[in-house]
C-alpha cells in the first residue's frame, strides 16, 4: 500500500441500488476523470457526463464531481462518480478505473486514514465517523455526530492549549527571569488553572461509563432458574424466535442476545442458562457463563415463577442493580407479596411488559443537557485522559522539586492528551512566550 497511489472504491453501500457513488482520492484524479469523462467538471459543481472505458464504449451516464486539494474529505484531489446502482454498471466502472495506471482499489478505512494523515480529521473525529456509520439508535447517532463534528476534539484541544500556556510561563521564568515583563512567579498565573484542569478531567472521566452505554448499549442479562420464562421473554421482546423454548429444563446452554431500541438508546439483552445444581457437564459450563455475563452486566433481570424465590441465591456474587421479575402472571394467582418482586409479567398476555421496559429505562443515562454528549466513549480515551490528569497532579505536588521538574510533568500530560486525538507534535513554546510577553523589545 502506497500513500502516493490514487485510490477508488464504492462508498455508497450494497448493490443493487438507485444510485451508486464511487469515490476517488489522489494525485491522478484529474487523469482518471479525463480518461473516463473526457473533461474535468468545475470544482465542487455536479456535472452530468457520459462515462466511457478506454475503448470509448459508454458505460453509463452519471453526475461527476471534482474536489481539488486541499478542500476535500482526504485533503487530496478527490472525485465522485454518481452512477446507476446496478451490479454490472458498477463492476464495469470499477474495472475501467482499475485499468488506469496509478489507480488501485482502496483498502478498508483508507480514505479516513488519509484524512487523518493530511490533518483533515483527528483520531476522535475518525472514530466518531466510524460510529456514525454504525449507529443504529438515535442516541448512538447523536453521540457519534458530536464526535465526528469535532466537538469533543475542541474540548481536548482547549485543555492542551492550557497545558502549553502553563509550560510557556514556566519556560519564560526559567529562561528570561531577568526581563522586567516576565512575572517573578508562575504560581499565581498557572497553578490555580492546573488545579481546575485536574477537576475538569476528573468530571469528564466520571462520564466515561455513560459514553460506553450510549455507544455500546446497556447490557441487560436475563437470569433465573430453568423454565422461568427467560427465553420466552427474549423472544417476546425481539418479536422473533431467537431462543429455543421447551418445557425441558436446561434447554438454553449458550448465551444468546438481541439488541433493542429503547427511548433512542441501544439495549442489549442476554438470555442465559438456567441457574440450578446439575451434573450435566455442558449445562454446568452454561451456568458458569451465566455468572460471568452477570459480572459484566449493567443490569440483571432476575426471573422466577416459583413461590417465594431466594433472590440472593439466584444473584450469587452479583451485587449490581437487579429487577426482580415474577413471570407467568397469566397462571393462577400466588401468594407473592409486593416486597418480594419489582414487576409481574406474562409473555402470553403481554401483562407487565410495558412496566418492565419502563423499569429498564430508569437505568438509561439522562442526557438532557446540551453538552451531555461530549463524552469519552472508548477505553483508550479514558486511559490517556487519566494519564494526563495524573501528570498534572504530579506537577502540582512537585512544587519543592523545581520548575523544570514541574514543566516535565506538564509536558508528559500534554503528550498523553495528544494521544487521544493523535496530535503529539512538540509545541513551539517560544511562539507562545513571545506572543504573551514583549521580551527582547
Amino acid at each position: 500500500m502506497s500513500s502516493k497511489d490514487t485510490i477508488f472504491a464504492l462508498s455508497s453501500g450494497g448493490l443493487p441500488s438507485g444510485v451508486a457513488v464511487i469515490r476517488l482520492s489522489g494525485s491522478r484524479c484529474v487523469v482518471a476523470l479525463s480518461e473516463l469523462c473526457g473533461r474535468i467538471p468545475a470544482a465542487r459543481r455536479a456535472s452530468l457526463q457520459s462515462i466511457r472505458d478506454r475503448n470509448g464504449e459508454k458505460l453509463d451516464d452519471g453526475l461527476v464531481l471534482h474536489f481539488p486539494a486541499p478542500h476535500s474529505f482526504t485533503g487530496e484531489d478527490c472525485a465522485e462518480l454518481q452512477i446507476h446502482g446496478g451490479r454490472a454498471v458498477v463492476k464495469a466502472v470499477l474495472a475501467a478505473l482499475a485499468g488506469i495506471p496509478g489507480l488501485r482499489q482502496a483498502e478498508a478505512g483508507e480514505f479516513s486514514r488519509r484524512a487523518f494523515l493530511n490533518g483533515r480529521m483527528d483520531l476522535v473525529e475518525v472514530e466518531g465517523l466510524a460510529d456514525l456509520i454504525a449507529a443504529e439508535t438515535e442516541m448512538q447517532r447523536r453521540l457519534a455526530a458530536e464526535q465526528a463534528s469535532g466537538a469533543l476534539s475542541r474540548l481536548y484541544d482547549s485543555w492542551a492549549k492550557r497545558l502549553t500556556h502553563a509550560r510557556a510561563m514556566i519556560e519564560a521564568e526559567l529562561d528570561f527571569a531577568d526581563e522586567d515583563d516576565v512575572p517573578g512567579s508562575v504560581a499565581a498565573t498557572i497553578w490555580a488553572d492546573m488545579q481546575r484542569l485536574t477537576q475538569e478531567i476528573f468530571n469528564h472521566l466520571a462520564e466515561a461509563r455513560i459514553g460506553e452505554i450510549v455507544r455500546d448499549g446497556l447490557k441487560v442479562v436475563i437470569a433465573g432458574p430453568p423454565n422461568a420464562g427467560k427465553s420466552s421473554l427474549l423472544n417476546h421482546l425481539a418479536k422473533r424466535d431467537v431462543a429455543i423454548v421447551t418445557d425441558v429444563p436446561g434447554t438454553t446452554r449458550d448465551i444468546l442476545h438481541v439488541d433493542l431500541d429503547l427511548s433512542g438508546f441501544a439495549v442489549r439483552l442476554y438470555d442465559t442458562a438456567g441457574l440450578r445444581e446439575t451434573s450435566d457437564i455442558v449445562e454446568q459450563e452454561g451456568i458458569r457463563r451465566t455468572h460471568l455475563s452477570m459480572v459484566d452486566a449493567d443490569l440483571v433481570l432476575l426471573l422466577s415463577d416459583e413461590e417465594h424465590p431466594d433472590w440472593s441465591r439466584l444473584a450469587g456474587s452479583y451485587d449490581g442493580p437487579v429487577i426482580r421479575t415474577r413471570t407467568k402472571a397469566d397462571k393462577a394467582e400466588s401468594a407473592w407479596t409486593q416486597e418480594e418482586i419489582d414487576v409481574t409479567i406474562s409473555v402470553r398476555s403481554g401483562e407487565g411488559i410495558a412496566a418492565l421496559l419502563d423499569r429498564i429505562g430508569q437505568y438509561l443515562p439522562d442526557l438532557e443537557t446540551g453538552s451531555a454528549l461530549s463524552l469519552p466513549t472508548r477505553e483508550r480515551h479514558s486511559l490517556h485522559l487519566a494519564a494526563a490528569r495524573e501528570q498534572v497532579i504530579q506537577a502540582l505536588s512537585a512544587d519543592t522539586a523545581g520548575l523544570d521538574i514541574q514543566a516535565e510533568h506538564l509536558r508528559l500530560a500534554g503528550q498523553a492528551l495528544g494521544r487521544v486525538t493523535g496530535r503529539v507534535d512538540v509545541e513551539n513554546l517560544l511562539d507562545v512566550i513571545f506572543s504573551e510577553f514583549c521580551i527582547g523589545k
